[in-house]
């Protein structure tokens, strides 16, 4: 459904530790940087029209608006502990612990808030 992405932070340097540490273990490639930009994913192009890709960019600390998160999927619940485990690591804060939720009986995810409050969540939607 999307094709890309594209969010505000006020600390780049900030917003690159943590979105380094979360891509790498969903697997998301780092496409680029620079001072005010940070790209993970792989743009479309005509012979990859699937591809998907989130564009970090500098700019005023986002207002809060409950509701507003980005959904990253993971191939495995492991996926969504990791996820969740290296956020807090590299300066995120927990909104919601791995586990299973009730949109279904296998929607396994995990809520963050990056360092300048975005809410993101990792989610893993096979059984065990």
């Amino acid at each position: 459904m999307l094709d890309h992405v594209s969010i505000t932070v006020s600390d780049v340097a900030a917003a690159e530790r943590f979105y380094d540490a979360i891509m790498k273990v969903l697997g998301v490639v780092k496409v680029g940087r620079r001072d005010d930009w940070l790209g993970y994913g792989e743009r479309a192009r005509p012979a990859y029209p699937d591809r998907v890709y989130i564009s970090i960019r500098k700019g005023p600390k986002p207002e809060e608006a409950f509701g507003r998160h980005w959904c990253f999927k993971a191939r495995w619940q492991s996926q969504v502990d990791a996820f969740w485990d290296a956020g807090i690591a590299a300066g995120g804060v927990d909104d919601g612990p791995p586990g299973l939720r009730s949109y279904h009986g296998s929607y396994y995810a995990a809520f963050l808030r990056d360092p300048d409050g975005n809410r993101i969540e990792a989610v893993c939607h096979h059984p065990v």
